[in-house]
């Protein structure tokens, strides 16, 4: 599967799954560990907004992973980029799809461009092996 979007243009980067939305959240949650990051939080947002009266037909999950190492080398630079962590992956679905999502690190944290290639590439292929 090819990115939806020209990753020099766009900070973002996301694929369609055949899975469905609940099979791909549990491959995302499968996948970050075989990659070394950890999920350190989920916020399903489709529940939220529903559970607050709000109308929403999509399902959107977020879950929020880190690698403990490459973190630690961010903060090491910049504290300020603790705006920046962890890194989110979205699970959601859009006109009967299911996609997978992330902003890219690199274009965010550009100043850190060989830890963002580096954990860019991995949630790509934690994306990629999700998807199925």
């Amino acid at each position: 599967m090819n990115p939806s979007v020209t990753p020099s243009v766009n900070p973002f980067w996301v694929i369609d799954s055949a899975r469905s939305f609940e099979a791909a959240c549990a491959a995302v949650k499968a996948a970050v560990p075989r990659h070394g990051f950890g999920v350190l939080g989920l916020h399903d947002l489709g529940d939220t907004l529903r559970g607050k009266g709000f109308d929403s037909p999509e399902h959107c999950r977020v879950h929020e992973v880190c690698n403990p190492r490459q973190a630690a080398t961010v903060l090491r630079r910049a504290m300020a980029l603790t705006m920046t962590l962890p890194c989110r992956i979205s699970v959601y679905t859009q006109n009967g799809r299911t996609r997978l999502g992330m902003i890219r690190p690199v274009p965010m944290m550009a100043a850190l461009v060989p830890v963002a290639q580096e954990v860019e590439a991995t949630l790509q292929a934690i994306l990629q092996e999700a998807a199925g």
